[in-house]
């Protein structure tokens, strides 16, 4: 029975461990493994009556390129439409994208389209920084959102001049492989941190029973593939973007004035301070008079006469201390104990942070 007991509690002093630790392919990518941005130039038609107007130039001026590669001749002066709309469209090609695959597309008008709601993207190539087309966008627009109106009223949902082409693009050219024939990979971690970056390097040398990890700097490791996996690339990385490691996150306590959002991280910690915190209200309330001459009255006239009230009313705040090594939970136990809003914590904790009690590295955004 106490064996039993003894396992059982070892168990729960693991699990928190357990539950923190994370794969390696959450929190790293390898170097050259990314999401590559596509950029083109649109036009949308068949939009009713919302499109470009006169007044915006390029979109007749693309519509009339158009029709002339098609072998019809026009006059651009000719051309007075409402249904057309120039727009931007945008992807992401990712990694390894094989052609013949599809991306979706995001389209965003360049004119002042009114809306672009039932439009049909016509054939756009799409191409990288380096200028080379990497896809072709074509298709019908999904907006979820609609404008109309009048003269006198109008009526909206959502934003009617951008939408998406799910699968709207189709790959043309494929990106080379960067981990085709390598010797040595790099993993860049999405958060640089020195514990965490010798944990992984630790955590594969121990899987792979060699020392194939290292790493120089607190943003990437070096892995040296095995000799067991030479030529077997996409199998090495499979079998270590599945191990399991305990990131180490700083303490950090992010504020954001404008909106009075207050995000703390775990490991924030607090030494002996006392706190006292009170709400003062300033009330000015203007309600200026009209002062009337007498009747039959031939000098005096009418004027007005400014009249300010002004209240002045301050809540009594209590004391809370916060003692040495105070977790986040007891630093928030405590001050909503003096009944604080989120904008008199952010106050809060600036003062802390001055007095020198925060052990935490504290933004503003």
């Amino acid at each position: 029975m106490t064996k039993k007991i003894i396992c059982i509690v070892a168990l729960l002093l693991t699990l928190p461990q357990l539950a923190l630790a994370i794969r390696i392919k959450d929190i790293a990518s390898f170097d050259g493994v990314r999401d590559n941005q596509l950029i083109g130039y649109g036009l949308i038609v068949g939009l009713n009556g919302t499109g470009d107007s006169d007044q915006t130039k390029f979109p007749v001026q693309s519509l009339a390129n158009v029709l002339e590669r098609m072998g019809i001749t026009v006059n651009r002066d000719d051309i007075k439409v409402k249904n057309v709309a120039a727009v931007m469209v945008t992807a992401e090609l990712p990694p390894f994208s094989k052609q013949g695959t599809r991306v979706d597309v995001l389209v965003s008008s360049l004119g002042d389209a009114k809306s672009l709601a039932g439009g049909t993207l016509l054939m756009t190539p799409l191409k990288g920084a380096d200028g080379q087309v990497y896809a072709v966008a074509q298709g019908g627009l999904l907006t979820n959102s609609f404008s109309y109106g009048g003269q006198a009223a109008t009526a909206q949902k959502n934003h009617p001049t951008a939408g998406r082409i799910p699968n709207g693009a189709l790959v043309e050219r494929e990106l080379p492989n960067v981990l085709a024939d390598r010797s040595q990979l790099r993993l860049n971690l999405h958060q640089p941190d020195f514990t965490t970056a010798t944990r992984i390097a630790r955590a594969v040398n121990e899987q792979f029973k060699a020392g194939v990890a290292s790493c120089n700097d607190p943003g990437s490791v070096m892995i040296s593939l095995p000799d067991a996996y030479q030529g077997r690339v996409v199998e090495f990385v499979a079998d270590m973007e599945r191990l399991d490691v305990r990131p180490d996150n700083p303490a950090k306590v992010v504020l954001n004035e404008r909106t009075g959002t207050i995000v703390i991280g775990e490991n924030v910690r607090i030494d002996t301070v006392a706190v006292s915190h009170g709400n003062l209200t300033l009330l000015i309330k203007e309600t200026p008079r009209v002062s009337q001459p007498q009747p039959l009255s031939r000098t005096g006239e009418t004027v007005v006469v400014p009249r300010t009230g002004i209240k002045v009313s301050e809540e009594s705040g209590g004391l809370a201390v916060l003692r040495e090594g105070a977790s986040i939970g007891d630093v928030v136990r405590a001050l909503n104990a003096l009944g604080v809003t989120p904008r008199d914590l952010i106050g809060i904790l600036q003062a802390i942070k001055a007095a020198g009690a925060m052990q935490a590295e504290l933004s503003v955004i």
